[in-house]
């Protein structure tokens, strides 16, 4: 439920879901178990708001995203989930701070997320994460909050970014053993869970104005980097 809630409706959320799956799985295997999820859930995010999509910032993220991938991919066989998820925690923490000063200080049409370094360094970020832990949700969230895009452009920028980024992973996770036949099997079960989530954030999302829906991303993001802290 919640994966499909973050797809359509609440993407900070996602990232709640990680230390939940860590916590009843092996790490390896829970990374693997919700990539599955999140990749099908991604299917239904871009049926439902492919035409909100902005692919001028998805492009500027996407070859740093392909970078920190590699990144990920070299250092999750030297670090545990464990190591890696205080750094995610401080990591978004900082951004958010960043982005609350941002908003409150820069109150002009400032150009830094605009600004082809800031595209960059949130693009490897979330590869790397992603990469890592599937956490690469919150990074997405202060990136398109700085982007001060509307919340369903918001919704099918982030939507398309990740079916490109989670189906490129699939294979890699395969190779790494980390998905596997009877993971993939019980993916299947969870389908129909994963879509009456995805339809009950259609009018979560519908029905939720802007600022509320900007307020909520923020302080799930936060919520699930201090989780990531402890």
């Amino acid at each position: 439920m919640c994966v499909g809630l973050n797809k359509t409706a609440l993407p900070g959320m996602g990232i709640i879901v990680v230390p939940l799956m860590a916590s009843f799985f092996p790490a390896g295997s829970s990374t693997g178990l919700l990539l599955v999820m999140l990749a099908t859930g991604d299917l239904f995010a871009v049926g439902f708001y492919h035409r909100h999509a902005n692919w001028r910032h998805i492009l500027k993220l996407l070859p740093a995203a392909l970078f920190g991938m590699a990144a990920g991919s070299f250092v999750i066989r030297r670090i545990t989930d464990s190591q890696l998820a205080p750094v995610i925690g401080v990591i978004v923490l900082v951004m958010l701070i960043l982005n609350y000063l941002y908003q409150r200080k820069l109150q002009d049409d400032s150009t830094l997320p605009h600004h082809w370094l800031f595209a960059v360094t949130m693009g490897f970020f979330a590869g790397i994460t992603t990469q890592m832990a599937n956490a690469a949700g919150p990074i997405m969230v202060i990136y398109l909050l700085a982007a001060k895009l509307p919340k369903f452009e918001f919704i099918g920028t982030g939507a398309w970014f990740f079916l490109i980024v989670n189906w490129l992973k699939v294979p890699i996770f395969i190779s790494e053993g980390r998905i596997t036949l009877e993971s993939v099997t019980a993916d299947i079960v969870m389908l129909p869970l994963i879509v009456a989530g995805a339809i009950a954030g259609l009018f979560i999302l519908k029905n939720l104005p802007q600022k509320w829906f900007n307020l909520a991303m923020q302080i799930l993001a936060a919520a699930a980097a201090i989780k990531l802290l402890f």
